[in-house]
């Protein structure tokens, strides 16, 4: 196998710090550096950017960002096992790499990182779906990065980027496209992973709009697709009944048959009904 650097191979990383992965981590690790090294391509030219990486595990897309030229990569690990292999990378690309230990979901990487600032991760399956939902709902809109480059259970990425109609579109779907360009860019086996999950998986790329694909309130937007999809089976007119007293003249409005459900209604028409529901 080809190497991308002269640090050890990444099987070898594991067995010098004994470094097996937890399920109760969500940790699956990739230890093809060729294959991690492809992942991070898919972010794009790297060479002005600041990276964020979340749960880098034994560093193998950690070493595949910064061999692709990231200016500067911030991996925020959770396992203090981690910790030596990814001091070590560190070491070798000098000035280059920042390791914080701890919570993704309690470190602001503002403190540490320089726009233009991109995320790519081969994001833990516990916390993955809660993070993506944080990073497309932020107060102000532009975000403050330019991209996300993330690895989900395949099931999740289809999520992303479903259509209406199907059986995957969803929150996240419209979460995601109405801010940003989502595509599902590779698919990877469980055989690619050490242990190997039970499910495949697939890095999404999402680069962020300059503004929303169609006017809406993100609070109102939010609140509606939230309370549509949680009774998708129900018509819409019973789904949003808590929304108005007057709730099927609001959907009409918005160019919607009140007896649709929600997986039948795009991403526009869901914006139209959050403006008309933002109406006095």
């Amino acid at each position: 196998m080809t190497t991308i650097d002269t640090l050890p191979s990444l099987r070898d990383v594991i067995n010098t710090h004994d470094l097996k992965a937890r399920k109760s981590l969500g940790q699956n690790f990739l230890l093809d550096l060729n294959l991690t090294a492809k992942i991070a391509r898919q972010a794009g030219d790297m060479s002005g950017c600041d990276v964020l990486e979340i749960g880098p595990g034994p560093g193998g897309l950690t070493r595949g960002l910064l061999a692709e030229g990231a200016r500067r990569v911030l991996a925020i690990e959770k396992d203090k096992r981690c910790l030596p292999a990814l001091n070590e990378i560190a070491e070798a690309y000098p000035g280059r790499l920042t390791v914080i230990e701890g919570d993704a979901l309690e470190i602001d990487p503002l403190a540490y990182l320089t726009p233009p600032i991109r995320i790519a991760a081969n994001l833990p399956y516990n916390v993955g779906t809660e993070l993506l939902v944080r990073w497309l709902t932020p107060a102000e809109w532009p975000p403050f990065w330019d991209s996300l480059t993330l690895m989900f259970q395949r099931e999740v990425a289809e999520r992303i980027v479903a259509k209406p109609g199907s059986k995957a579109y969803g929150r996240l779907a419209l979460l995601a496209q109405w801010r940003a360009d989502a595509r599902i860019v590779m698919n990877l086996p469980p055989e690619a992973f050490t242990p190997p999950p039970k499910v495949s998986s697939a890095v999404v790329h999402l680069t962020a709009l300059p503004e929303p694909r169609f006017p809406a309130d993100p609070a109102v937007l939010s609140r509606v697709v939230a309370m549509a999809f949680n009774q998708r089976r129900k018509m819409l007119r019973s789904a949003l009944k808590a929304a108005a007293p007057d709730i099927e003249d609001r959907l009409i409005a918005a160019g919607i048959k009140p007896t649709e459900r929600a997986e039948q209604v795009s991403l526009e028409a869901f914006c139209a009904l959050a403006r008309e529901l933002a109406k006095p």
